[in-house]
Parts: C-alpha cells; sequence; structure tokens
C-alpha cells in the first residue's frame, strides 16, 4: 500500500461514520467527470469567497462598513424606516368622455362659436343643452351629480378658462396663482390656499394661457416667452412659460371686483376712516398731485380707482396704463394702453410716448396706472405745466422712500440732471403721498397720508397727517386692532381749499383723546 492511501485510510477512520444515503452524493460527485462549466462556476465560487478590500470614502479614507445581521436573525433592513408614499394625484375618470363630448360639442356648434350677434349668456345657454344631449347619447350611467359636474368643466374647457373658471367665479378668491398644471393656490382674505383644481396636463395649461392673451392682442410663444394680459372684466394676468419656467407654465392673475369697490367699502373694511376720506375727497376735488404708494399687492390700484370715483363729471379725464386695470366711472373718459413690440421687435408704444401725446389731448385730469421708468420725469413736467390733479401710483415702502424712488425713476430717464434739480420737481409737482400697506393679518390699511411740503436745503420736506396706530395690539385671531389716526397737525394746503371754496370740516384733524387718568385720593 502507498503512502498516500494509508493516509487517507487514517482520516477516514478517525471520522465518524456516516450514513449510506448522505455518502451516495458525494461519491457520485467524486465518480462523475469534472465539465468546463463546472470548473468555471467552482472558480468563480472560490473567487467569491476571497475578501476584497473595502472601498474607501471621498472624505476620511475609512473603510465603508457594511452592516452584518444581528445574532437574533434581524437584518439591517429591518432597522431602516419605510419609505414614505408618494402623493397620489387623482386620476379623472371622465377625462375620455370630457375630450369627447367637447369635441361633439364642437361640431355641432360650428361657427355660432365666432357669431358676434350672439351674446355670451345666450351661448353658453345653448352650449349646455347642446352638452346635455351628447352625454345622453353616450350611455354612460352617471349619477345627478356627475351629469352637473360633467357638463359644467366640459362647458368651462370649451367656453371659459378650464379649472380656473370656477375660481374665476369666486367673489372670495382675490388672485390666482398657477405654478405648474397641478398646483393652484388662491388668496383669500389676504391668505393663500391650496385647491384641489388642476389641469390635465401642460398642454391643456397652455392652451388656456394662449386663449387669454389672443383676447387681448398679445401673444406668447418660446421666442417671447412671458406676457402681461388682462381678463374682460379687467383682471391682471401674467404668464411665463418654458424655457423661462423650468418646472412647467406659470399663470397670476390678479382679480378685481366686477362691480367696483367705493370709499363706503375701503371704510367698512377698515382700510381708511370717514374723516380720512373726507380729506382725500377734498384734495381730488382741489386738483392737488397725489402718489399713491405701496408694495406689490398691497391694493394701488383699487385705492387710485376709488380717488378716481372723486373726480368731477364735467372734466376730460385720460388713462394711461401698460395694461388696463382701471375703472373710471365717468363718462369722458380715453383709455390709452401701451403695446409691447413685435416678432420684428418693432411697433413698440410706451408709457412715456403715451404720456406725451396726452398733453396734446386737452384733458383735465391725467391718471397714470403705475411710473416705473423714464416716463416719471414726463409726469413731474405735466404736473409743474398746468395739468394739476394728476394721480399715479409708484412701488414703495414708505412715503420718504417714494420720494427716494421717484428720483431714481428719474434718472433712468436718461437725463443728467442734478439730484437738487429732481428734488425740486418732485416737491413742486406733487402734493400728496398716500401709502398703502399689506399687514401680517392680510389686511390692506393706509398707513400713511402725508403732506409734500417743499424743501429744506437739499431735503424734501415731509409731514404726516394721518398715521396707522400699531399701538392698539392684535385681537385673539391675530387682526390689528388700530386704525388710522390724525396727527393734530393741519397741513398748509388747507388755505387752497377755503379759496377754492372746498370746506373741511376741523374734526378731520382732531387727534384721539387720551383715555382719562383716574384720580388719586391724597390723605
Amino acid at each position: 500500500m502507498k503512502l498516500s492511501e494509508r493516509i487517507q485510510a487514517a482520516q477516514v477512520k478517525g471520522q465518524p461514520q456516516q450514513s449510506a444515503v448522505a455518502l451516495a452524493p458525494a461519491r457520485q460527485a467524486k465518480a462523475a467527470p469534472e465539465t468546463p462549466s463546472a470548473r468555471i462556476r467552482a472558480g468563480e465560487s472560490k473567487r467569491a469567497e476571497v475578501k476584497r478590500p473595502e472601498a474607501k470614502t471621498a472624505t476620511g479614507g475609512l473603510p465603508t462598513l457594511r452592516p452584518t445581521p444581528a445574532n437574533d436573525g434581524e437584518s439591517f433592513s429591518d432597522h431602516l424606516e419605510p419609505p414614505k408614499a408618494k402623493t397620489q394625484q387623482p386620476v379623472d375618470v371622465f377625462a375620455a368622455l370630457k375630450e369627447r363630448a367637447a369635441t361633439a360639442l364642437f361640431e355641432r356648434m360650428g361657427t355660432r362659436f365666432n357669431d358676434s350677434a350672439v351674446t355670451e349668456h345666450e351661448l353658453r345657454t345653448t352650449a349646455r343643452e347642446e352638452l346635455t344631449r351628447i352625454i345622453d347619447t353616450e350611455q354612460v350611467p352617471l349619477s345627478a351629480d356627475e351629469r352637473t359636474r360633467l357638463v359644467r368643466d366640459v362647458a368651462d374647457d370649451v367656453l371659459g378658462y378650464g379649472p380656473l373658471q370656477r375660481l374665476l367665479d369666486d367673489p372670495e378668491v382675490t388672485e390666482i396663482m398657477v405654478n405648474r398644471m397641478d398646483q393652484i393656490y388662491v388668496e383669500r382674505k389676504g391668505q393663500l390656499t391650496l385647491t384641489e383644481s388642476r389641469f390635465s396636463s401642460e398642454a391643456h395649461l397652455r392652451k388656456v394661457i394662449e386663449r387669454i392673451v389672443s383676447k387681448v392682442g398679445r401673444r406668447i410663444d418660446e421666442s417671447s416667452p412671458l406676457v402681461d394680459a388682462r381678463l374682460e372684466d379687467g383682471s391682471r394676468v401674467n404668464a411665463v412659460i418654458p424655457p423661462l419656467a423650468v418646472g412647467g407654465s406659470s399663470l397670476t392673475i390678479r382679480k378685481f371686483s366686477k362691480v367696483p369697490l367705493t370709499v363706503r367699502n375701503l371704510i367698512d373694511f377698515g382700510t381708511l376712516t370717514p374723516e380720512m376720506a373726507e380729506l382725500l375727497n377734498a384734495c381730488v376735488k382741489a386738483k392737488l398731485n397725489i402718489i399713491v404708494s405701496g408694495g406689490t399687492g398691497t391694493g394701488k390700484t383699487t385705492l387710485l380707482n376709488v380717488l378716481s370715483s372723486f373726480l368731477p363729471a364735467n372734466e376730460r379725464i385720460v388713462t394711461i396704463e401698460d395694461a388696463v386695470e382701471l375703472q373710471i366711472q365717468q363718462d369722458h373718459v380715453v383709455r390709452l394702453e401701451s403695446r409691447p413690440p413685435n416678432t420684428e421687435g418693432k411697433g413698440e408704444v410706451t408709457i412715456r410716448e403715451l404720456l406725451r401725446n396726452s398733453l396734446r389731448m386737452r384733458p383735465d385730469r391725467i391718471v397714470v396706472g403705475e411710473v416705473r421708468g423714464g416716463e416719471s420725469l414726463d409726469m413731474l413736467q405735466a404736473m409743474n405745466t398746468g395739468h394739476d390733479g394728476s394721480l399715479s401710483t409708484v412701488h414703495s415702502n414708505s412715503p420718504r422712500d417714494a420720494v427716494a424712488r421717484l428720483e431714481t425713476l428719474v434718472l433712468m430717464a436718461g437725463m443728467d440732471l442734478p439730484l437738487r434739480a429732481i428734488r425740486e420737481q418732485i416737491a413742486s409737482a406733487v402734493n400728496l403721498i398716500v401709502q398703502i400697506s399689506r399687514l401680517r393679518d392680510g389686511t390692506r390699511r393706509i398707513t400713511h397720508v402725508t403732506e409734500v411740503q417743499g424743501m429744506e436745503g437739499d431735503i424734501v420736506t415731509l409731514q404726516d397727517a394721518f398715521v396707522f396706530d400699531y399701538s392698539a395690539g392684535m385681537d385673539a385671531h391675530g387682526r390689528f386692532l388700530g386704525s388710522p389716526v390724525a396727527t393734530g397737525i393741519r397741513p398748509r394746503f388747507i388755505d387752497r381749499f377755503e379759496d377754492l371754496g372746498i370746506h373741511v370740516s376741523p374734526g378731520v384733524f382732531a387727534t384721539p383723546a387720551a383715555p382719562a387718568v383716574p384720580a388719586v385720593n391724597r390723605p
């Protein structure tokens, strides 16, 4: 017997006896010839058993720790938090039915959609009747509520502005903000809330945007991806599309009341007081030049509308705006609107050109929707050359900032004027600055009524006639309890009122009575 055979026999003898059933597969495996594929698999298994050095991290150069199962059978994945489920967007189960109904409605209505002889009310009534017949022919089992909602949705898509139509019809909604096709916010009573309304696709949103801007002769495409427009009721519209809007087309609509707000409405809202309204009425009738100052969304245009309601009906009024928003109630009104350049970059008409042209139109009053550029110089010159009683708005946070803002806008006209000359123009042209602000509770209040008194050295002198009383604090709902109060200082232009026969009651400038101090009994 060979030496190798004796060693193998000794090893077998030292091991415990195994059953024949367990040894049989081993003998068969030993007896089976080794194939090339078996050798390849064996080599891969051996390589898998070799421990490779761990990869170093980019920061500390330490090996990456790999989790190992715990002794009690728990794995590392058991200690991880389950992934958060993604919010599922609601699916419109009637999308296909709406599309078929809209197509059938276009086929049945034909040219009646573009018939100028048909009023909007008649067109909507006829379209709803046709939609009811179309849905009946579909023979889809629908409840009464589902049928009503389906007819309304299709009518809004065909005749209105899709999912925005119900928000536009809601009188409590003051602003609509579409961030993308599935995210629409609205403002109610100064507070922002997310709505359940959404567009079916990006193409649906783009279709609504193009429908809005085309009605006012504007265009929006990749070469001109942003536009300012308006709705039929004067609501302001701003749209931005890709590539400028990275997350999808964006649409912002600032609604204006179908019934213009009056001074009584603003008094009821707490925006101003009756005494302040009496003073502003007298200032407009006395042809003082007034600047309404405020930030974005504070209600400058609304306040300008209220001030314009004080204008006499026998005067010629010329309004100049980027997009027509003012709701002047007088009859003798000429409305001018600027125009952007066309696709060739030509045909632009700016506010400044319209303002210069309005001086040749024999205006009694010039109302500029907003000054934001070099037209401020032309407006100040018009105020200083016989066109008293002009009204306008400017973006700023306080009356002092409004003066500084006007200085900057005049410099944008490209005229190399010394700063003192500009300030003298402002001090001579502007008589009153009305500051309106949106407070933390969402309410809009007039915080300052300030007289521009003139120049002292190189400084424009301002004097407050009314200021908002923040010291009154807030109620349990976070609403400010204060209101605008008089400072007790009588403006200098009151003497001008007396010469014009305009009377202002002395109580307008009376300061609020201080609370009585209880008497102390002394021994």
